[in-house]
């Protein structure tokens, strides 16, 4: 799969000219032809799901820029005037701000599905650390346009979370007030933020491209984890799977249309509707949906620096997960023994994210008085790091898999599976 020989032959002078001296027409057409697996489902659709909501963003952004007025006494105003007098501006600003929580569910569904595929496993190192780099890009791109608004929760999150900053030894204060333009949220942050908004973007696009440059390399993984080894274990790219990626394309634009044109709003929390006020503070600071599970990490302990190092860790603890993992055998369907702790680290992912969006000292359960969500927190947390630090290594060097078929062919075919074609 891995380097596969291009069979693009340019038919005209035109095209054999541009060839020797730009392949551009040659690219697409291996990227067309490309070797993919047979056996691939629909959660390899992501991939594409995702480049949508990249271009997505970053077309809707540039626009919002043009329109939008990065200063404290007028920023609010501009995105309300976006919505209401800028052409199609009812329809830009709810598909940038809504693409923002489409393009990190995809993430999140595309991350699972890596971790429960062992698409992170050897060849994959270098492509699942490229994967991690945008996904930690993402966020910081993120938060900083969640501050853009400059509604109530865009203010005190960007106070909170810049805050945070100044607990790190030695460089805190310093790193705080850089990121701040000054000694406290005001013009020249938002200035900052508005910036580093509007460029990150790119830095993903790059960061895609070798995403992408590194797939193409190494190959894809597949459901059962077993590396093709004939040409009947594979598929051209188009149009096996461009038609398959259409498919699930239409079904997330549906939902993306939904909530466009009949929720905006409700991705967003209520008090970010409010100008922002920095005399009065909301009742219940929280950032949005997609960063909950590590706010409650942040949370889970009481030191500030201690909560900030966790929180980190937890993203960290991603990018040395090939090596954390000591199994040979890369897809749960063959781990029975691991495949239940995954599926119980996916409930716990979710109950941090619900504790994130509770106040910490809250009950959670009517049950147990004393399960706060800070209590539930700390459960969580430890179980997060313990699948990743504990569980993974221990089960890779003591679970019995089973059975692997011995290609991908037999595993689609069966019994009725052709002799493999060298």
């Amino acid at each position: 799969m891995a380097g596969h020989p291009s069979t693009y032959e340019p038919q005209y002078a035109a095209t054999r000219w541009l060839d020797q001296r730009l392949p551009v027409i040659r690219m697409g057409a291996d990227f067309m032809t490309f070797p993919s697996p047979r056996n691939l489902n629909y959660w390899w659709t992501f991939g594409g799901i995702l480049s949508l909501c990249l271009v997505s963003q970053i077309i809707t952004g540039i626009i919002l820029a043009m329109h939008y007025v990065p200063h404290v006494d007028m920023a609010f105003d501009s995105v309300q005037r976006i919505r209401r007098d800028v052409p199609f501006g009812w329809l830009l600003q709810p598909m940038h701000a809504v693409g923002a929580s489409m393009f990190f569910l995809a993430v999140y569904v595309h991350m699972f599905r890596g971790l429960y595929y062992g698409s992170y496993k050897a060849p994959r190192e270098l492509l699942w650390i490229l994967g991690c780099v945008i996904y930690l890009v993402m966020m910081a791109t993120a938060f900083l346009g969640y501050t853009l608004p400059w509604g109530q929760m865009s203010f005190w999150g960007a106070t909170v979370i810049t805050g945070f900053f100044g607990a790190v030894p030695v460089v805190g204060e310093s790193l705080q007030q850089w990121l701040l333009g000054g000694y406290s949220v005001d013009n020249a942050t938002l200035n900052r933020f508005f910036a580093l908004h509007y460029l990150l973007p790119f830095v993903i696009a790059g960061v895609v491209g070798l995403h992408i440059w590194a797939l193409h390399h190494v190959g894809q993984n597949n459901p059962i984890g077993v590396t093709p080894k004939t040409k009947t274990d594979t598929l051209a790219f188009h149009p096996f799977y461009t038609v398959k990626d259409a498919f699930a394309l239409c079904i997330f634009l549906l939902i993306f249309a939904y909530f466009i044109f009949y929720q905006p709003d409700a991705l967003g929390h209520s008090d970010n509707y409010i100008p922002a006020d920095p005399l009065k503070t909301p009742a219940h600071i929280v950032p949005e949906w997609y960063f909950l599970p590590f706010y409650a990490i942040l949370r889970a302990v009481p030191d500030k620096l201690a909560g900030i190092l966790l929180m980190f860790a937890a993203i960290v603890v991603l990018f040395v997960l090939p090596w954390l993992d000591t199994s040979k055998v890369r897809s749960m369907r063959f781990r029975p023994v691991a495949r239940p702790f995954f599926f119980v680290f996916i409930f716990f992912c979710f109950i941090l994210g619900w504790c994130g969006a509770g106040n910490p000292d809250d009950v959670a359960v009517p049950i147990g008085k004393g399960l706060t969500f800070k209590v539930l927190s700390q459960i969580s947390t430890a179980y997060y790091f313990a699948y990743f630090l504990i569980i993974l290594p221990i089960l890779g060097m003591t679970e019995k898999a089973k059975e692997r078929p011995v290609s991908i062919t037999k595993s689609v075919l069966g019994d009725h599976a052709a002799a493999p074609a060298e």
